[in-house]
């Protein structure tokens, strides 16, 4: 875990790294999450993410290489948090550490995040971070857990 793991604003030129990461196969598996084609991905990410100021997004960097992504946005009145990490960051802690970090600069509670049920390392990352299990949902033909944080960041009121 000597791993050095920072927050920094997304860049243009991270968006060609978060396309490939989204398109690795593994990570659609665990996600159930359909990857988008090179043109809807960069239209989405330039308008609905990084176009949108009440979306809170950062990079997250290790070794000065872009390892993924956090999000944070608005889907009617609850707030949501979404990452990405790339698969040469899983299973080192980076995504743990990463979520702490943006937990502490995204200060809206409620916050929800409703990963793919069977991907047990995602809802496992965000119950180490105090989410609680609050139901399932369903996109499409899949159930999702959905989880809840509630309490502030330590030391935020």
């Amino acid at each position: 875990m000597d791993d050095i793991v920072l927050l920094r604003d997304v860049t243009e030129a991270d968006l060609e790294v978060f396309l490939e990461q989204e398109h690795d196969p593994e990570a659609v598996r665990r996600s159930r999450f359909r990857p988008r084609e090179r043109e809807a991905f960069l239209r989405h990410w330039k308008t609905s993410v990084l176009g949108d100021p009440t979306v809170l997004v950062q990079a997250v960097v290790v070794g000065g290489e872009p390892a993924g992504n956090l999000v944070a946005w608005w889907e009617g009145d609850r707030r949501f948090i979404g990452y990405w990490f790339g698969r040469a960051f899983w299973g080192r802690g980076i995504g743990t550490r990463a979520l702490g970090l943006f937990l502490a600069k995204e200060r809206h509670r409620p916050l929800y995040a409703d990963p793919f049920h069977g991907n047990t390392a995602s809802v496992r990352l965000l119950e180490r971070h105090g989410f609680e299990r609050a139901g399932t949902v369903r996109h499409g033909d899949d159930e999702h857990v959905l989880l809840v944080l509630h309490a502030p960041p330590p030391g935020v009121s």
